[in-house]
C-alpha cells in the first residue's frame, strides 16, 4: 500500500504556538483553509481510493475538499488523532514546560515506549502507536492500493520514526511537519514502511519548527 500521510492545515493555536491537541479542537485559518483547498492539486499525481481524518475538526475540514475532488468520504478515526499533551495542554510550544511535549515524543521514538506524557491520564508511546497503527491495519486491510490520512505533526513524526525502517528519531527531530505537508510511504503491516518523500523533499538533515510552530533544540 503507498500511505500519504499528511498534517492538517494551519490553526489559530498554531499561529499562537500553542499546544492544543484535546477534541473537537479548533478549525482552521484563513490560510489553513486555502491549504486544505490545494492539497487535490498537490496530490494530483497520486490514485487515492481512501481518505481518513482524525476525529479532531482540522483535520476534518483539511481532508474534505481532497476527499470531494475524487468522490470520496472521509473515514474519521480516533486513532489517528494528535498526541494528548495531558497536563501541558495550552501550553506555549517555546516555554519550558511546552518543550516537555517534544522530548516526550522523541523519547517515545528513540525507544522509551513507556515514558507517559504527564499529567493524569497522559498516553504512553505504546498507546499512541497501537492506536495508530489499527487505522493504518484497517486501511491496509481495506485493499485500497493508495491511502491519504489527514492526522497532525506530533503523532506523524511519531509513527513513521518508529515503523518506517529508513526514519529514527534523530530524523524526525530534525524534519517538523508544516501544515499540510506530506510524508509518502510505501509498505504493509507485515512487511514494514519505507519513507520515499518528506515534504516533497530528499531525506536530508534540516531543523526547523517544532509541534507548536516554533524552532526547537533537542536537548
Amino acid at each position: 500500500m503507498r500511505l500519504l500521510l499528511v498534517r492538517h492545515g494551519e490553526t489559530p493555536s498554531n499561529l499562537a504556538s500553542l499546544l492544543d491537541t484535546a477534541a473537537p479542537g479548533p478549525g482552521l485559518t484563513e490560510l489553513g483553509r486555502r491549504q486544505a483547498a490545494l492539497l487535490p492539486e498537490a496530490l494530483a499525481g497520486e490514485d487515492i481510493e481512501a481518505v481518513y481524518a482524525s476525529t479532531l475538526v482540522r483535520t476534518r475540514l483539511t481532508a474534505a475538499p481532497l476527499a470531494a475532488a475524487r468522490g470520496l468520504g472521509v473515514t474519521v478515526r480516533d486513532g489517528i488523532r494528535e498526541v494528548s499533551a495531558g497536563a501541558l495542554e495550552m501550553e506555549p510550544g517555546g516555554s519550558e514546560r511546552g518543550r516537555a511535549y517534544l522530548r516526550t515524543v522523541l523519547a517515545w521514538a528513540a525507544g522509551d515506549r513507556e515514558l507517559r506524557m504527564p499529567g493524569a491520564g497522559g498516553e504512553s508511546g505504546g498507546e499512541v502507536l497501537a492506536r495508530y497503527d489499527a487505522v493504518v491495519a484497517e486501511a491496509a486491510d481495506s485493499g485500497a492500493g493508495t491511502v491519504a490520512m489527514v492526522s497532525h505533526g506530533a503523532a506523524i513524526r511519531l509513527w513513521t520514526a518508529v515503523r518506517a525502517h529508513n526514519l529514527d528519531a534523530d530524523f524526525v527531530a530534525a524534519h517538523p511537519l508544516r501544515n499540510t505537508g506530506v510524508v509518502i510511504l510505501e509498505g504493509s503491516p507485515a512487511d514494514g514502511w519505507k519513507a520515499l518523500s518528506w515534504a516533497g523533499a530528499v531525506v536530508t538533515p534540516a531543523g526547523e519548527g517544532g509541534p507548536a510552530g516554533r524552532a526547537v533544540g533537542i536537548e
